[in-house]
């Protein structure tokens, strides 16, 4: 149970902090648009990641600079697209969410996929959740139920993030909240591809 205690507690310090990530669960989350599936990809995404870690990834990302170098180009190209077109639609505005309506903000298909590669393009995760997960639950003598504690923990936050938008909306039936709302999410996506890109 310490070990799971443990791996719960690190594994939600690392995934609380707001990124691309979060950013995209919260939106789609307020839009009512494909949440499960997108929680799901977040959650089983994660629990693949901490598994790798927990059974020894880790030490091959460390011996391999060349792919943190790859992963961080990839991910500071994908955001700043991405930072941009959010942006865009922030200086456009004329988005408001109304309680009755379930707007489905795009498809399912490009939802998915914009999850996974806000996920796999970030290099972020592999360093976090790969290696530091890895190589903390090396200290426990149950590695697996470090993995199983952090696991939990990034499946309740995904769950509650992405439903518990739901109880936001009536701030965003005003369209200025959307506009903030995309503003924060692009200059945050910019904020993270300027990290990686200064390394």
């Amino acid at each position: 149970m310490q070990a799971a205690a443990a791996g719960f507690a690190l594994g939600l310090s690392l995934i609380v902090a707001i990124g691309a990530q979060n950013a995209f669960v919260l939106r789609q989350g307020l839009r009512r648009a494909h949440v499960l599936p997108v929680v799901l990809v977040c959650a089983l995404s994660d629990a693949v990641l901490i598994v790798a870690g927990v059974t020894g990834f880790g030490l091959l990302a460390a011996q391999l600079p060349g792919l943190e170098i790859a992963m961080r180009w990839l991910g500071a190209a994908f955001l700043t697209g991405y930072g941009a077109r959010t942006l865009l639609s922030a200086w456009r505005g004329g988005g408001a969410l109304r309680a009755e309506e379930a707007p489905g903000n795009g498809t399912l298909r490009r939802a998915v996929l914009t999850c996974l590669a806000l996920t796999w393009l970030n290099p972020h995760v592999y360093l976090d959740t790969v290696m530091l997960l890895g190589a903390v639950s090396a200290q426990y003598p149950d590695r697996l139920a470090f993995g199983a504690g952090a696991v939990t923990a990034s499946v309740i936050f995904f769950f509650a993030l992405g439903f518990g938008a739901r109880l936001l909306a009536p701030v965003f039936a005003r369209p200025v909240a959307w506009r903030v709302l995309d503003l924060g999410i692009g200059l945050t996506m910019w904020a993270i591809a300027l990290k990686l890109l200064l390394g």
